[in-house]
């Protein structure tokens, strides 16, 4: 099909027939021509939807503008599998209010017919939830699940009371005049905001003194300050910034996450994240765009962005138009907003990581070992060898693996060094990586144990070991980024060796002390498999060395004794009833073990 070099709408199809996916372009040409030319260039996401499709038609428009408003709307009608798709599932919250003489106040997400008072409903969770939170604690309302007034007396104060946020009614020594008073300005700052709770109260501050009530206006007077205290400390995160939206994303291995800050007044009253299948970076910041003001109605005035993209000045045209007048779109360099920017992508880090079982710690020092590297991705599987031995003699060695950022105990193999007796650890490092990934190539339908490929190799030597591997990645035609780690005079690992040269780990880095803990493990592994070995040949070599004693006996014995001293110790009779034994080879151990005494 000839594309024209015109703006519109193209629309994939599957062989059915039914619209997998619908993109808009500046010129469709070239737009449609990227997904059909090097599928090695494509995310896993795009190359799943390109294999998938069997025709497609465009619209043409005469405005990449006028595109992007088609795109959307045939979007939001066919629901396409492959667009960014997200729900308007926020549901609603509540504020709830217990009934009752004491009442309590929480957080809801449904009304109940059971008697409470229901505030709301509320959009936002996050800020319902917070709000009830503080509520609570600034008024020192219980939050136990204790009933006023049956359990009085029945129990002690909980640790709130202690840290001064309950004024535990439990004692029964609190007045139900007073706690109706705290609930009903708990409500009263719930419902007006800080500032409306603040005059309010300094009202009945005011009016309390002039009655003379003077521990009456102590108890509100402290109330102002925790609510100035709260509202202050909630301004510190963005105390120039009133009403905006501030929206980053985080990608890796496939995955994107895009987080939400919003806020109203200087406060943060709102946060979202959305993680999905990565595809097209160029054109899917646009999409969630498009996709997430598609289903929230509220536009603000300022949106903060993290990057800037070619589609920037449709979606502020769109966005503006859709808002009513002049939306503000901006990927900002410096001062407050840019930390606010770089808090947003963070906490997208943070998501991303959780959802895939990592933390932000270990993402930041798996991002910093790809940035030390030079690699083309996050290593977050990476395999780790180290050869032991003695004078040459029990020639093992051992493989961890590391799975974003933490040991993966259940991947870690053994081997034994099969190819030649003594001692060469090149030649013994070189004959654990032929056989790890002549494994590979037996199992590569598998995507667990050696039918994964690792995103990182790290050996515990220098470039020898390095060299001598290289040469088994080239023969098997294994592209992965190999490096040695090599240790100071404290067995520390103080640099990494590749083909370049060494690269210094600085000591007061994350990265020296991530490295360090994974070549003190991958030693101690590959340590622990060679002494258990030489033990247990040496308690064999005591035993087949007694006339009649074979492997079998020996293992037989070994496994009746436990010890090879449990074994020395044992009478006749107990020689002659364990496995495998005959009394002529029972009288041969014994023999052997008691021949010098007396």
């Amino acid at each position: 099909m000839a594309l024209p070099l015109l703006p519109g709408v193209y629309i994939m199809h599957d062989k059915s027939g039914k619209i997998i996916y619908i993109g808009k372009a500046k010129i469709l040409k070239n737009r449609v021509s990227q997904y059909f030319g090097s599928q090695n260039n494509h995310a896993e996401k795009v190359r799943r939807m390109v294999d998938n499709v069997d025709d497609f038609e465009y619209i043409i428009t005469d405005s990449e503008f006028e595109a992007l408003i088609l795109e959307c709307s045939l979007i939001k009608q066919h629901t396409p599998k492959y667009n960014i798709l997200l729900k308007d599932d926020k549901g609603y919250s509540y504020i709830r209010v217990s009934g009752g003489d004491w009442k309590k106040i929480s957080y809801a997400l449904q009304k109940n017919d059971d008697g409470a008072e229901y505030i709301g409903p509320y959009t936002s969770g996050f800020y319902v939830k917070s709000a009830v939170e503080e509520a609570n604690k600034i008024f020192m309302l219980p939050t136990c699940s204790r009933k006023f007034p049956q359990d009085f007396r029945k129990a002690r104060p909980c640790l709130n009371y202690h840290i001064k946020q309950c004024m535990a009614p439990c004692t029964g020594r609190v007045k139900l005049k007073d706690y109706t008073e705290s609930v009903n300005q708990a409500l009263d700052f719930l419902k007006g905001g800080s500032s409306n709770s603040i005059k309010s109260l300094t009202a009945q501050m005011e009016e309390a003194a002039e009655n003379l009530e003077f521990e009456r206006a102590a108890r509100i007077r402290d109330k102002i300050n925790a609510v100035k205290k709260m509202s202050d400390k909630q301004k510190v995160v963005a105390n120039k910034v009133m009403d905006e939206d501030v929206i980053a994303g985080f990608t890796d291995d496939g995955k994107t996450c895009f987080q939400m800050f919003r806020f109203e007044g200087g406060r943060l009253f709102d946060r979202e994240s959305f993680i999905f299948d990565s595809g097209d970076t160029e054109s899917e910041y646009e999409e969630f765009l498009l996709r997430y003001y598609t289903i929230r109605g509220d536009i603000p005035k300022n949106i903060a962005i993290d990057r800037d993209f070619e589609g920037i000045g449709g979606i502020s045209e769109w966005l503006s138009k859709k808002r009513g007048n002049k939306v503000n779109l901006i990927v900002p360099q410096r001062g407050e907003q840019a930390q606010l920017v770089s808090m947003c992508r963070s906490n997208a880090a943070e998501a991303l990581a959780q959802r895939m079982g990592a933390t932000v710690r270990e993402f930041s020092v798996l991002e910093e070992l790809k940035e030390t590297l030079g690699l083309d991705k996050l290593p977050k599987y990476i395999e780790s060898y180290d050869i032991s031995n003695l004078s040459g003699s029990e020639n093992v060695a051992g493989m961890i693996v590391y799975k974003n950022g933490k040991p993966l105990k259940s991947a870690y193999k053994k081997f034994k060094i099969k190819g030649f007796e003594g001692q060469d650890d090149y030649a013994s490092m070189a004959e654990v990586l032929t056989r790890r990934f002549d494994e590979y190539y037996k199992a590569q339908q598998s995507e667990e144990g050696f039918g994964k490929l690792p995103d990182l190799i790290l050996l515990d030597g220098g470039k020898g070991q390095v060299a001598a591997v290289k040469q088994v990645l080239e023969s098997k035609n294994i592209s992965v980024p190999l490096f040695g780690m090599v240790k100071d005079e404290k067995h520390r690992t103080r640099a990494v060796t590749g083909d370049g040269g060494e690269i210094t780990i600085s000591s007061k880095r994350a990265l020296f002390t991530f490295l360090s803990k994974m070549q003190d493990e991958v030693h101690r592994f590959a340590i622990g498999y060679h002494h258990s070995r030489r033990s247990k040949n040496t308690f064999r070599s005591a035993l087949t060395n007694i006339d009649g004693v074979g492997e079998v006996r020996a293992r037989a014995l070994l496994k009746h004794f436990r010890t090879v001293e449990n074994i020395s110790n044992a009478d006749l009779p107990e020689l002659e009833n364990a496995p495998k034994m005959t009394k002529d080879t029972a009288a041969a151990v014994y023999k052997y073990f008691h021949e010098n005494d007396k």
